[in-house]
């Protein structure tokens, strides 16, 4: 849910913001699950994902030129460059995801959604990344609050 949202942001109407176009389409592509169930809990789960990766969108696309070697973010398909947004997110905001289990999540989106070369690209820089974050070279950022399960602050 999170990626296809993210994704759709990239042919969005200009009359409205990040954020606000994020609410709008996630409003009009998934319907709202019961209170209380595993639905929901994937639905708020997908909410604070999307928050996430755009509130911090510079930040990730520096770290992704930085480990793409001789690809600007000009140049990288919107699905890889969406899914590397995704990913390197989780890997370095979200303490409740295991490094392992954001880099292959990422990698599965790219076999699913990309084309033949896509796992390989994404496969090489979350790799990177994630060695970058063993070393101690990326640091990863715990906000200490997993959100309230809406985009809009």
């Amino acid at each position: 849910m999170a990626f296809q949202v993210l994704y759709g942001l990239n042919f969005s109407h200009k009359d409205m913001e990040g954020m606000e176009l994020a609410e709008f389409s996630y409003e009009n592509f998934f319907s709202s699950p019961n209170k209380g169930g595993k639905k929901e809990r994937a639905h708020r789960f997908a909410r604070e994902l999307i928050r996430g990766t755009l509130e911090n969108i510079d930040t990730l696309d520096e770290i992704i030129e930085r480990f793409s070697t001789n690809w600007k973010i000009e140049r990288i398909a919107r699905i890889e460059l969406t899914i590397l947004r995704l990913s390197i997110y989780e890997m370095l905001w979200r303490d409740d995801v295991p490094l392992k289990v954001a880099m292959d999540e990422g990698i599965e989106l790219a076999k699913k959604f990309g084309d033949t070369n896509s796992r390989k690209f994404v496969n090489g820089i979350l790799d990177a990344v994630g060695k970058a974050i063993i070393n101690g070279e990326l640091n990863p950022i715990s906000t200490g609050e997993k959100g309230d399960g809406k985009i809009c602050p």
